[in-house]
């Protein structure tokens, strides 16, 4: 078996990174055994490699290697390119067609994207891993495989299964064992060697001097968060190999074809290790929401305590909004006391359900105390009053609940 060095070169690998490495050590150890192999990583990071090297490895090397994408074939006809047709199975099979199972026998296929085959599809997948056996489309006669499959996927497998788009039994059958590929933020110090690698290949495809970085646009290319990974680094390398004319590279013009992203974190799916960034951004996003609720009431204290006119009316909104008990959820703001100045007033709207803006002019003014748990308790009172102790009615005319209009009616001892 040949060893690490003599891989990376025969298959153009280029980079140090511990994680690199570990993942190419993974692909060399179980190749020599016949297990599924299933390889994680985000797009774009070269985890077509590894089926490769699996191959070239085992004892299978001398047989066929093929290499299907099964989110590229249309959901119709996958099952016929993976386990072929009889003649007359379905409009426009004219002739008997073998699958990519039944050429592929004594070698090794390669299912990328496996995430997105179709249920049917999982199933037949299913009993040629467990079985070795399938079925072309149209057929009722059972052939047999031997086939090394190796799977890659770059979505949350785990999340798949829980909205019942993959199969568990099959994720488990396909994950026999994992290798992960890195992402190339996570491999900084590999960035300019390949840069190098792929302004060096340009250079003689198109035949034109090889592009060189000064100190600052390659510390720029490290920094970069590299969403698209090693395909975009060699799309970037390409494109700045054939436009810029002066061949010294400088920051500025690197950033014209790299706008700057900042290298946050990134939430590689199916991976845990960026879980607490998540969980700081929701709590962040909580407390400005909550600081937004406790602004809207200071606003509605201040028009409170200082307008003589009208409440406003997104402060109205949230005055029903507290009286509606959305302090159940978010806090007891019915609880809070607001202490006016002496002798301020205001106009209270006694019905927020019947509001409307032409009879503003006709709503009753209450020169009170202007504390909310007061107005409150009198809305409650004179609605009981109403509809004379019936509290259903009474709550659909101030717009709660029957459950919180006992819990007020309790508080305030109104019985």
């Amino acid at each position: 078996m040949d060893n690490l060095q003599t891989i990376k070169q025969r298959f153009s690998i280029i980079g140090n990174d511990p994680g690199l490495n570990r993942a190419l050590e993974k692909a060399m150890q179980v190749a020599p055994t016949d297990i599924s192999v299933l390889v994680s990583g985000e797009s774009g990071v070269g985890k077509e490699f590894i089926p490769k090297i699996i191959h070239s490895q085992s004892h299978r090397k001398h047989n066929n290697y093929i290499a299907v994408n099964c989110g590229a074939i249309p959901e119709g006809t996958i099952d016929s390119e993976l386990f072929g047709h009889e003649k007359g199975a379905f409009t426009g099979a004219t002739t008997t067609r073998k699958g990519y199972f039944e050429v592929a026998d004594k070698g090794t296929i390669f299912l990328d994207e496996v995430g997105e085959l179709p249920a049917p599809t999982q199933v037949r997948l299913l009993r040629v891993l467990e079985s070795g056996e399938f079925m072309k489309v149209g057929s009722s006669e059972i052939q047999k495989t031997d086939v090394r499959v190796v799977a890659a996927t770059n979505v949350n497998m785990e999340e798949a299964i829980r909205k019942g788009k993959f199969r568990e039994d099959l994720y488990y059958r396909l994950n026999t064992v994992e290798i992960h590929m890195p992402s190339l933020r996570n491999r900084k110090n590999d960035i300019p060697l390949l840069f190098r690698k792929f302004a060096a290949d340009f250079a003689e495809k198109y035949r034109m001097p090889p592009l060189e970085l000064q100190p600052e646009a390659i510390q720029y290319l490290v920094d970069y968060s590299w969403p698209g990974n090693i395909r975009q680094l060699r799309n970037f390398a390409e494109e700045i190999s054939v436009v810029e004319k002066d061949r010294n590279i400088t920051l500025e013009k690197v950033k014209g074809y790299l706008p700057y992203q900042s290298n946050v974190p990134a939430i590689i799916p199916g991976k845990t290790e960026n879980s607490d960034h998540l969980e700081r951004e929701i709590l962040f996003k909580f407390l400005l929401e909550m600081k937004k609720d406790l602004n809207d009431l200071r606003s509605l204290t201040l028009d409170l305590i200082h307008n003589k006119e009208n409440i406003s009316s997104g402060n109205l909104e949230t005055l029903q909004r507290v009286i509606r008990g959305k302090s159940e959820a978010e806090g007891d703001y019915h609880n809070m006391q607001f202490v006016p100045k002496e002798n301020s007033s205001t106009h209270i709207v006694e019905d927020f359900e019947d509001y409307d803006e032409p009879e503003i002019e006709e709503a009753k003014i209450h020169e009170e105390s202007l504390s909310l748990q007061d107005n409150e308790m009198e809305m409650i009172r004179k609605a009981l009053e109403k509809h004379k102790g019936k509290r259903r009615s009474a709550a659909e005319e101030l717009g709660i609940s029957e459950r919180t209009l006992y819990r007020k009616i309790k508080q305030y001892k109104l019985d």
